[in-house]
């Protein structure tokens, strides 16, 4: 029997890919003593990161090479980092002792409890240190400083003063993390060097963009499965649902406005117009005791001027939505009326601002303006306090079924205003005043306790009177009540809306 040689397989045109995809490529391959890179999560720079460090500490000094130093914020991510390490120095043939557990010998007594891994490299004479947590004195070593999740380490800061002296005698520095915020250190860092106030050069790799440079192939690969776009378009779905509101954050590199406004201004000026107009009432001391049929009188002189007119321009085949904050001596009542296009997008015809109105004339305007929206088909109202008398008589007025009594809480704000944002955000509310005070009230919003909602302080407006977010509460209630409808009130084009009275036969309209 002959025996046939074996021949080894010549793959150098075959289909395997490159051990690093292109993003991870760029990144190990910029030579700038600082880089910082913003990514999503689960696109594997830490192990892009690995490779070079070996290649660095397995280095002649004349080569280059020296000690890595990296520092993450938590033991499970420096285990899998050190074992990253360990595997590329078998890959690229380089002689490494085994992996050695120890504690920092930092100054610092808290740091000597710090756990370090290391692995050494006898024929350069450097090493890889990883340590679980932050030293407090870096400074006095010297090589490349890996900072990995920086945005999650509670002292950036002063980590980062430390490992940038490293930088005067040929130290390298890499900061690698997902964001944690608009006013964390590791997005001012991102923010100074973008702006060329800091040397260095930033990268950024998103989630969409690591699968379009083939992380869900690589994902098929490890798993030994079939790649086909159908399966890449379901799981970069399913991961997008997973994050829900924290994708923006997570996976597409836009910093959180954590510990300040929600809604940001560029955002809000996007969705304003300067057509829309508000409409503003303030009632002088003393105006609620006045004779009721002069009160009426005045509130209807205001409503035929100044709503009226646009109320009569709308579109009569749309539908109709209204949002509505009280206040009384204190705070504004605002009403964000809404009109439904075709296209499904809302826009306000314009929003009411009442400061110091009474009970009675605020029952008016709001008659007023839900008598002659067209086809109106929901509203919701605010019945905390002194708001449940409106939204009771609205509800008995337009029924169970379009009016909303609300209960403004913490559960009804994290699941309402999540909604706001999506749609201020895609576009399907749009419209806003291009007002000071409408700008200032949005702005408002903070996350607190992990739910946008307004904080317990007021803001003054132009007017020199006190707000309190008043219109993104009514705003927030609009489109609740939009999400919510109930059966349009139709409408005829045979007359004129009927005049409303009060109980005593006092003229509304």
């Amino acid at each position: 029997m002959t025996s046939v040689p074996f021949v080894t397989p010549n793959t150098a045109t075959s289909a395997v890919p490159a051990a690093l995809m292109g993003y991870q490529q760029r990144w190990v391959a910029d030579p700038s003593p600082l880089k910082v890179i913003e990514k999503s999560r689960r696109t594997g720079l830490t192990w892009g990161e690995a490779s070079d460090n070996v290649l660095s500490a397995a280095s002649a000094r004349s080569a280059g090479g020296q000690n890595v130093y990296y520092i993450a914020y938590n033991q499970d991510m420096t285990i899998e980092y050190i074992q990253a390490c360990a595997m590329w120095a078998r890959v690229f043939n380089y002689a490494a002792g085994e992996i050695e557990e120890g504690m920092w010998d930092g100054e610092d007594e808290a740091d000597r409890n710090i756990k370090t891994y290391t692995i050494k490299f006898p024929a350069s004479g450097f090493r890889i240190v990883a340590l679980s947590s932050r030293p407090s004195n870096l400074r006095g070593r010297q090589g490349t400083i890996v900072i990995d999740e920086a945005a999650f380490h509670d002292q950036l800061a002063e980590l980062l003063k430390a490992a940038l002296a490293m930088l005067i005698w040929g130290g390298k520095v890499r900061v690698i993390s997902t964001h944690n915020g608009t006013d964390n250190p590791f997005n001012e860092l991102v923010t100074d060097i973008r702006s060329g106030r800091r040397k260095g050069t930033v990268h950024r790799i998103t989630f969409q963009e690591a699968v379009a440079e083939g992380l869900y192939k690589r994902v098929c690969m490890r798993l030994g499965k079939v790649w086909t776009a159908e399966d890449e378009a379901e799981w970069m779905a399913g991961v997008y649902s997973f994050y829900g509101d924290a994708a923006l954050e997570e996976l597409d590199c836009i910093p959180a406005n954590s510990s300040g406004s929600w809604l940001t201004r560029a955002l809000i000026e996007s969705r304003m117009s300067k057509d829309t107009q508000v409409l503003r009432w303030e009632c002088k001391p003393g105006f609620e005791v006045l004779p009721e049929h002069i009160r009426i009188a005045d509130c209807r002189d205001w409503l035929q001027a100044q709503m009226a007119p646009i109320l009569e321009a709308l579109p009569q085949d749309v539908l109709s939505f209204d949002g509505e904050d009280f206040g009384r001596t204190g705070d504004l009542s605002v009403h964000v009326p809404l009109i439904q296009y075709p296209n499904l997008v809302r826009r306000p015809p314009f929003t009411v601002e009442l400061r110091n109105v009474p009970f009675k004339q605020q029952e008016q305007v709001a008659f007023y303006l839900l008598d002659r929206l067209p086809r109106f088909s929901g509203g919701s109202f605010d019945a905390r306090g002194n708001g449940q008398y409106l939204a009771e008589v609205a509800m008995q007025r337009y029924g169970v079924d379009r009016i909303h009594q609300v209960m403004l809480s913490e559960t009804w704000y994290r699941e309402n205003m999540p909604p706001l944002k999506a749609a201020l955000e895609d576009g399907t509310l749009d419209g806003l005043p291009m007002d000071a005070d409408t700008l200032a009230d949005l702005r408002l919003v903070q996350v607190i306790r992990g739910v946008p909602r307004i904080p317990d302080v007021r803001s003054t407006g132009t007017d020199k009177g006190k707000r309190h977010g008043d219109v993104a509460v009514a705003a927030a209630l609009a489109w609740h009540a939009s999400r919510n409808a109930g059966a349009p009130m139709e409408f005829t084009s045979s007359g004129p809306v009927q005049d409303a009275y009060d109980m005593n036969g006092f003229l509304y309209g």
